[in-house]
């Protein structure tokens, strides 16, 4: 059954006045609420969130996308994690033509994907996959989010709608991550788009809990960023050799070795301890600025050597654990995923009508 908007927020409102948010979790929030401008180092805590990305709607389809169903959500929280971030296009519910003519029926879809994580003690982080004048894959917007004013405007009115529509639901329960991967841009151009994100979000819910991703696609952390007291989203891809080997959409990648791990790069070895160096300690120094880091996405591709990427995935999951940070795989379903992935070198278990990976199931829980 579909709620209505009112009794929608009004369930969600009850649950966090009467304790029912998700247990043993703390609310994110700012340690203050001064003006940005008198917070020298605004603290933003990130609980310790695993789980999947949930790809219903990340690419807009013709006819129109089907909801999530609760059934994931149900199922995350079986398996103990608690963090869903759902990847969206925002022509789910309008187009860039018109961008500010909200179709309403697809947005409902989000209304009950969060009342889906209330109820299953599962955290929503919605983030657009594609927003006005930005999307990290094919095709390209009609306009671009870093040069064009009407596409920033545009932006900014998406997200200023959505903290509209869910002003009021605990931090604890949903958070707003707010372009997927930026790629070639500089950082002070990223930060003056967030500013203005950040500002659409907040005139509408100052409180909400807002994720940015690094920069170089989600892979650097971005220092420019700190003042805002936002959270960060790192990726966990490297090395690209190990996590799409033979990935149809990356250039080049039909004709890599088959990987191993460690893996053998020239001259050089590619380690855990590698990862460490490179991928942990710059975004450790952010850390210590007071910002909280989440890993958004990670995975392997169903080319990889099923052993290979089991181990990869727990160095992987060694390092974040360490350093206290979350994670979500891409993905539930799909070539990166634990359900139906389509790897040859897997004794695939039937679970509930799809193929389940248990061995990586049970690597994923561990960590």
């Amino acid at each position: 059954m579909i709620m209505n908007r009112r009794t929608f927020i009004g369930t969600l409102s009850t649950a966090a006045l009467t304790g029912l948010s998700l247990p043993a979790l703390v609310a994110a929030e700012t340690t203050t609420t001064q003006p940005i401008s008198r917070r020298p180092h605004p603290t933003v805590r990130m609980p310790r969130w695993r789980g999947f990305n949930l790809t219903e709607k990340c690419v807009a389809r013709e006819n129109g996308n089907p909801p999530f169903p609760e059934s994931d959500f149900a199922l995350l929280n079986e398996w103990g994690f608690d963090f869903a971030r759902l990847p969206v296009s925002y022509l789910c519910w309008s187009s860039a033509e018109d961008p500010r003519q909200i179709r309403e029926p697809e947005l409902v879809h989000l209304d009950q994907a969060v009342e889906y994580g209330r109820k299953h003690g599962v955290h929503v982080n919605l983030n657009l996959h594609r927003a006005p004048g930005y999307c990290v894959n094919p095709p390209k917007e009609p306009l671009n989010l870093w040069t064009d004013e009407a596409a920033l405007a545009a932006a900014a009115f998406q997200w200023g709608m959505l903290a509209r529509r869910f002003r009021g639901v605990a931090n604890a329960q949903l958070s707003f991550d707010l372009l997927n991967e930026p790629a070639n841009v500089s950082e002070a151009t990223y930060v003056r788009v967030v500013k203005r994100l950040v500002q659409a979000i907040r005139a509408e819910d100052p409180q909400r809990l807002i994720v940015a991703d690094g920069l170089r696609w989600g892979r650097d952390p971005v220092f420019g960023l700190v003042e805002l007291g936002v959270a960060q989203s790192t990726r966990g891809y490297d090395p690209m050799e190990v996590s799409h080997y033979q990935a149809s959409w990356v250039s080049g990648a039909d004709k890599w070795p088959v990987p191993t791990w460690p893996l053998k790069l020239g001259d050089k070895i590619v380690n855990q301890e590698t990862l460490r160096r490179d991928r942990i300690v710059p975004w450790q120094e952010l850390a210590l600025k007071g910002v909280g880091i989440h890993v958004g996405e990670w995975g392997t591709h169903n080319r990889t050597p099923h052993p290979v990427a089991l181990a990869w995935m727990r160095d992987q999951l060694g390092l974040w654990r360490d350093a206290g940070w979350g994670w979500a795989l891409w993905n539930l379903r799909g070539s990166f995923g634990v359900l139906d992935s389509g790897r040859t070198d897997v004794n695939y278990e039937a679970f509930r009508g799809h193929q389940l990976d248990r061995e990586m199931l049970k690597v994923l829980q561990a960590g």
